[in-house]
């Protein structure tokens, strides 16, 4: 166990200093090196088009000495990032496509290495476009000199647009993520400098008249202690009085500022979500919560979404919030994986926290069906909503 464990640190130690892990390919480029296997195709079936093995004994000697040669370009295409040098290991596996093909005719194998470069090239998706007509047209022009079948061009043609076109999609999918998570980012940051601001203010609002007040308070009691100890008393009460009302009034604004909002934190969802390709659509009809029910609710959804994120391996979430004269509730749906559900902490802690407040979870979870949430929690009279209720906003 110790020596596989061991075996297997050594591997991926390797496998970061030839492939950075900041661009996400895990073990992919590695997998991808086992498409030289065509390479040997002449020397396997002798009916393949363009010299046969026994027609040339250097074949698998220049096969070999230009896999030698691939090996490094191709790791350098991934740690190099300036187009240029992108550009040059472009060129030079396609260069080796070109030198090896009189030799061997699955020399075609670099083309489509050489076209999936060019997707990583860098600039507009024209000029990489570009890059890839002419390796083409080059291979075209020398199957053509060498009287090579048309169908080899033809397969090279169909598989080394499809792979350009598959690490193209993926270059936009990575940036735009990255996009998003800036965003994201600065969402969060912005919201967080609006909510120190808002803090600030409130506590200015809150506690400059009442310190003031206490400082007046306590001067006109110092002053009255030699003369009317009765009225310096009284205004020591005075001071213990405003002094417990500030406290509590503290109290009420340290409340406000840790409750969550459900609005928030259903656009911060939409935004994880989105981030990593899923759907998000969501209904907010439940206005106007008392701050303890609506933070409930709000860490409800923000460990839910956690979770989907992390496990369901979902492509559509909907989240729905609603909320009548006796009940708020979240509904929460995906269509992922589905299957039992392990209780954890996330769970537990969802679980114990609508229960304190007299509320309940449901979850349903059925394998390849995806997975339902539903929270339920009891408003207090006082809570109920008066009137109709104000359009809710929706957003997805």
């Amino acid at each position: 166990m110790n020596a596989s464990r061991t075996m297997m640190t050594t591997l991926l130690a390797l496998r970061r200093r030839l492939i950075p892990d900041d661009l996400g390919l895990g073990w992919t480029p590695v997998w991808l090196l086992g498409y030289l296997v065509f390479l040997f195709v002449p020397m396997v079936f002798t009916d393949t088009a363009g010299p046969r093995w026994g027609e040339r004994p250097t074949m698998l000697p220049a096969t070999l000495v230009t896999i030698v040669a691939f090996l490094p370009i191709y790791v350098l295409s991934f740690r190099l990032r300036t187009t240029f040098a992108r550009t040059l290991c472009m060129l030079g596996i396609a260069g080796l496509g070109y030198v090896l093909l009189p030799i061997n005719p699955f020399s075609n194998t670099y083309i489509i290495y050489a076209l999936a470069t060019a997707a990583f090239v860098g600039g507009p998706f024209g000029r990489r476009a570009a890059w890839a007509a002419l390796i083409l047209a080059l291979f075209l022009a020398q199957i053509l000199a060498l009287r090579y079948p048309l169908f080899v061009f033809a397969v090279t043609l169909i598989v080394g647009i499809a792979v350009f076109l598959g690490n193209h999609y993926f270059v936009e999918t990575t940036r735009k993520r990255a996009e998003l998570k800036l965003s994201h980012d600065e969402v969060r940051r912005l919201a967080a400098l609006a909510e120190r601001e808002r803090i600030g203010r409130d506590l200015h609002d809150l506690l400059g008249h009442t310190l003031s007040l206490v400082a007046l308070k306590s001067e006109l009691a110092g002053k009255l202690l030699d003369r009317d100890q009765q009225a310096a008393r009284h205004e020591i009460d005075e001071v213990t009085r405003v002094a417990r009302d500030a406290l509590a009034q503290v109290r009420r604004a340290v409340t406000g500022i840790r409750a969550a909002g459900l609005a928030a934190e259903l656009a911060s969802a939409k935004l994880l979500l989105e981030a990593d390709g899923v759907s998000l659509h969501y209904e907010l009809d439940a206005t106007s919560l008392p701050a303890d029910l609506e933070t409930a609710l709000a860490l409800t959804v923000r460990e839910a979404v956690t979770n989907v994120q992390r496990h369901a391996h979902a492509h559509r979430v909907r989240i729905a919030a609603t909320r009548d004269a006796t009940h708020a509730r979240l509904r929460i749906v995906d269509d992922g994986r589905g299957g039992a559900i392990v209780p954890g902490n996330g769970v537990s802690g969802m679980r114990e926290r609508l229960e304190a407040l007299g509320g309940s979870l449901r979850i349903d979870a059925v394998a390849g069906r995806g997975t339902t949430l539903e929270a339920e929690l009891p408003l207090h009279a006082d809570d109920a909503p008066r009137g109709v209720l104000a359009e809710s906003p929706r957003a997805g």
